[in-house]
Order: structure tokens, then sequence, then C-alpha cells
């Protein structure tokens, strides 16, 4: 039989884990929060999995949009699941909204539900464009990269002037990601390296000695199961057909953006800010239903049922040659 202290204990635990669920995770910086003309310095460490060729990770959703809750209110919400070449197999939704970009009145729609492609990156945030209230123990954080900064990322592996990977401890460089505004919606295309290398300090180096890195896979969204694809194509169809997200159906399986305050990074299940994700473009959206009738008239959807070390860490030998990942690169861009 459990004691009052084994009671008290478990009924503390449960506090904790409450509460942060709403904190969110701190180990993501949120440098989408910066004000306009701010700059956030950060420097890209590598992968802890000295398998990958990258210090990145690729990260491919869908969102999917509902027209409220069932039973609850009938503001839209949108629930975010893991698209399938994620895992290097062919998704059942892509493959049915690709025919839509050929009839331009269901190019909104198809631009909608087409996969939305981030990047998911570790390192030190150098100088902060953000004020944060509370910083996380480990300064090691994770940063979720759009598109358009991606390029910028990626630009600097095919420069003749970097002799150096980006993440080399002791010659890499830091990476201003400068926030600004363009068409309303924010805007990083002014970002840029720094001009000059710099080796990491005693500071950084030890928090890498202590803490280690990130193993970035993990913080992929989960392979669905067989049962949860067969709920992703159910969930897409009653999304295409206009319906309300329903929650005994769907509620244990995919959940809408911010519902439930489910801040698991691991987690099949949409989440919060915990995995903010800056497309790569804004979504466009139709805003009148007689429009978006029209456009679902056209559609025939069959979707089938702490104290710091002293030692100071030399270059991991895992980080890749600048030429294997552009090789990689070209390989990637060739498949897509």
């Amino acid at each position: 039989m459990a004691t009052l202290d084994d009671i008290r204990a478990k009924l503390i635990a449960q506090k904790q884990q409450s509460e942060s669920k709403f904190t969110g995770d701190r180990a993501m910086y949120p440098f989408w929060n910066a004000p306009e003309g701010k700059t956030s310095t950060l420097r890209f460490l590598p992968d802890g999995d000295s398998n990958n060729t990258f210090f990145w990770q690729e990260r491919l959703v869908i969102k999917l949009p509902f027209q409220g809750v069932k039973g609850e209110h009938d503001r839209e919400v949108l629930v975010q699941v893991p698209c399938l070449r994620m895992f290097g197999e062919a998704d059942p939704i892509l493959a049915e909204i690709r025919p839509w970009w050929n009839d331009k009145s269901l190019e909104n729609l198809a631009r909608r539900y087409w996969m939305k492609k981030s990047y998911i990156f570790q390192g030190f945030v150098v100088e902060s464009g953000v004020e944060e209230k509370e910083l996380p123990e480990n300064p090691i954080r994770r940063f979720t990269i759009n598109g358009s900064i991606f390029d910028i990322i990626k630009s600097s592996l095919m420069d003749p002037q970097f002799e150096d990977m980006p993440v080399d401890y002791n010659n890499g460089v830091d990476f201003r990601l400068i926030k600004t505004t363009k068409g309303g919606y924010a805007n990083y295309g002014t970002s840029n390296w720094a001009r000059r290398p710099r080796s990491l300090n005693d500071v950084e180096r030890n928090a890498i000695s202590t803490y280690g890195l990130y193993n970035l896979k993990e913080f992929l969204p989960k392979k669905p199961t067989t049962e949860e694809a067969e709920i992703i194509k159910e969930m897409f169809q009653a999304s295409v057909n206009d319906e309300a997200y329903d929650t005994q159906r769907w509620g244990n399986y995919f959940k809408p953006l911010g519902l439930f305050n489910d801040n698991s990074s691991n987690s099949s299940s949409s989440t919060t800010s915990t995995n903010e994700v800056v497309d790569d473009e804004p979504e466009i959206k139709v805003t009148s239903k007689a429009n978006t009738n029209e456009a679902l008239s056209k559609l025939q959807v069959k979707v089938s049922n702490s104290t710091p070390v002293t030692a100071t860490p030399a270059t991991p030998s895992g980080v890749k040659d600048p030429l294997e990942i552009l090789r990689k690169l070209k390989e990637r861009r060739e498949e897509a």
C-alpha cells in the first residue's frame, strides 16, 4: 500500500508536469517573437548523431484545417500531422493533392494542404533579439528554421570563402538572424553569416562538455503507425469536406494546435509553440465559404479508409566535410 509520502510525491510530480505544459520547451529559441529590426546572433552546432551528414534535420508536416471543434466551437483549428515523405515513403495526401495544381481554381487549396518544410538545428544564442523572461539551464538551444532562412545557411556550403564548416568549434562562424517585414509578414531575407570566424569560448565549450549535443532526430514527429496513417487520411477527407474536428474520433491520435496544451516534442499529435514552424510562405486561406464550396465541388476526394566541467572538447570527428554535405544536398534535390 502506498504511504502518505508516496501520495504527496506523486501529487507534486503531477503538479510540476501540469505546469510544464504551459511553460513550453524553453530549449526551443523563439526567434520569431523578436521585434522588427532586431537581430539574433546564433552559433550552430553539429548534430549529436554522428551518422547524420548534415548539421540539421529536415522536418515535413501537413496542416489540416477544420471548421471548429465538434460540439464546442466553430472557430477554425489546425491539426498538424507528419508527412510520410519525411520517412522515405510516398504520402497519400500529397498524391491526392498533386493534380490540384493543374486547376487554377484549386491552387489555393493545394497550397494550403501541401507539406510544410522546416529544419531543426541546435546551437548557442550568442546575442538574443528576443526578451526571454526565463532562460533554460542548458544554453544549447534548438532552432526551427524555414526554407528561406535555410537557403541562406545552405549557400555557405557552396561559398569558396568557407574553408571550414560553419559548425567547427575553432574556425566556425556565427549566423545573424535579422527580422524585418515584407508584405505584412515576417521576413528574414537579409540574414547573413558573420564575416569572420570565431572560436567557441570557454563557457560554450564547457556547456557542450556538461550537457552534450542533442540528437536532432529525436525532435522530429514519430512515424505514424498503420492505424495512425488511416486516421490521417480520414481527417484529411473530413477537412476537405469542410467538417469540424471530432475529438471523440481523433482526440487520442492527433490534436489541434494549442487546444490541449500538449507540448511533447516527440508526440505524433500537433504541438504548440514548442515546435513552432515558420513556413516558407504564408498560408493562403480561402476566405469565402462560397469560393470554398465552388472549389470543393470540383474535387472527388477518394481517400481509402550546474557545475561546469573544465574539459575543453575538440571539434568532433563526426563533423562532415562541406563537399560531402553539398553532394548529399544535390542528391536530395534530384530526388525531389
